[in-house]
């Protein structure tokens, strides 16, 4: 956890007017700690590196910068590869003290090497601090500034969601432009759009799961597009059981379903309980390695309180189903304190193709809808019934905040990906990165490597 990283007494200790941090969560390559960011290179100008996001063409990025560029690269993150092409084209200036324009002209070169998604937070020694997004805005970025406590000036500052600027007293909170980059020099800030790309489509699982709610991305607020992705799933409930709903009590898998159960046992003329208690410290299941641990975390995290369930049908909402093992572990406990009925909806779509763009989805053969229809999944989980989400109300749900955004990347569940590079070779090379198994032995290469180091 970062409170355990960064204790009041580092933060203290830290000196200096600039930094880049970053929140470990590998996507690409392995856990090990050598892929911790921010990357660094000291040549050219001391380059420092935060990246969100996953790169659709490493493998050729890769090879250039080692038979072209001539630069050594120490992992197998596609974050040090893009550092690596932000350096070499900064190195191509040739001078001994570059400039804004210089620094655009490298990410423009970056912006035609570089596809995929990528949101990136950048510092330059003695220079300052740099942020821009990928031509598509696939993942968030945001930007803001706040009164100097010296009373002098303006302190600035970038970061993934919104919520992060509102909890330090940043003001003037705006999203970085798909394509757009903002340099805060000591001097002053200088941005510039350097492409606009035809098809702006951002990650639309931020707003169903990764965003925390009170967060608002591309002029998008995440509680209220949940909130109606509540009013929209109750609406297909409604019209699948018709006559034949029996259901006694709406209940949220805490926390992202919150907002959406809410409204959707509103809209149902339902009641709202909360059926089960969190253990706030155990970390998300979603993303932990290995099915046996995220099943066993699903008990050690959730505890069912039997008095809501006992002799009721039970309807229960979370924001999605990936591999369905959190979701099987969720129902048991449910039928276990005494459901007569489980009901499961789910505020997302069928995710049923593999996330290129940043998000840590497993293998498309641990996906749980991957190739079966709602009753199929239904009896995989151990459900009554299953709802899903339409992909059309998903979407409405968080256009009508921002009708300028006329498309979003849903290729989790339509298999659409909008960088038009992802072929079938690419997703079968992905598939085999991504199981548990191949997982696992990357984590016991990363611990036998470090227990060499230590000898």
């Amino acid at each position: 956890m970062v409170r355990d990283v960064f204790t009041p007494q580092r933060l203290m200790a830290l000196s200096g007017y600039m930094g880049v941090a970053h929140v470990r969560y590998p996507t690409a390559g392995t856990p090990a700690d050598s892929e911790a960011q921010p990357f660094y290179v000291n040549s050219p100008y001391g380059i420092v590196v935060g990246h969100n996001g996953n790169l659709t063409n490493h493998s050729e990025l890769r090879h250039y910068l080692d038979y072209d560029a001539h630069r050594h690269i120490n992992t197998d993150s596609d974050s040090e590869l893009l550092l690596n092409i932000f350096a070499n084209n900064l190195q191509r200036t040739g001078k001994f003290r570059i400039n804004e324009q210089d620094i655009f002209t490298a990410i423009q070169g970056l912006y035609k090497e570089c596809r995929g998604a990528y949101a990136v937070t950048a510092m330059l020694a003695g220079f300052g601090i740099i942020g821009f997004r990928d031509p598509h805005g696939i993942r968030p970025l945001v930007f803001g500034r706040r009164k100097s406590s010296s009373g002098k000036g303006y302190d600035y500052m970038f970061a993934s969601e919104s919520v992060v600027l509102d909890a330090l007293d940043f003001t003037d909170v705006e999203d970085v432009q798909p394509g757009e980059v903002i340099i805060v020099s000591k001097f002053a800030v200088t941005r510039r759009r350097l492409v606009v790309e035809e098809v702006i489509a951002p990650c639309i699982f931020e707003y169903v799961y990764f965003a925390r709610p009170d967060s608002t991305i591309d002029s998008i607020p995440v509680y209220n597009a949940r909130l109606d992705m509540g009013v929209k799933l109750a609406h297909k409930i409604r019209a699948e059981m018709g006559d034949t709903m029996d259901i006694d009590v709406v209940i949220p898998v805490p926390d992202t379903s919150r907002a959406a159960a809410l409204q959707l046992s509103h809209e149902l003329g339902l009641p709202y309980r909360e059926g089960f208690n969190k253990n706030r410290y155990v970390g998300r299941t979603f993303i932990m390695p290995g099915q046996e641990m995220r099943r066993k975390n699903v008990r050690r995290k959730l505890n069912a309180m039997a008095t809501e369930f006992k002799d009721l049908n039970v309807l229960l909402v979370d924001d999605s189903i990936v591999r369905g093992t959190t979701s099987q572990e969720i129902i048991q406990m449910a039928r276990d304190v005494g459901a007569r009925k489980v009901y499961f909806a789910s505020a997302a779509p069928a995710i049923r193709h593999p996330n290129v763009y940043g998000i840590d989805m497993p293998s498309m053969k641990e996906l749980v809808a991957a190739d079966r229809d709602d009753s199929e999944v239904a009896a995989v989980l151990g459900a009554d019934r299953v709802f899903f989400q339409d992909l059309d109300d998903l979407i409405a749900s968080c256009r009508q905040f921002n009708p300028q955004i006329k498309n979003f990347d849903t290729s989790v569940f339509d298999g659409k990906y909008i960088t038009n590079d992802v072929t079938a070779e690419y997703l079968a090379n992905l598939e085999q990165m991504r199981s548990d198994d191949a997982k696992a032995k990357d984590a016991a290469d990363a611990d036998a490597i470090g227990l060499y180091n230590i000898k």
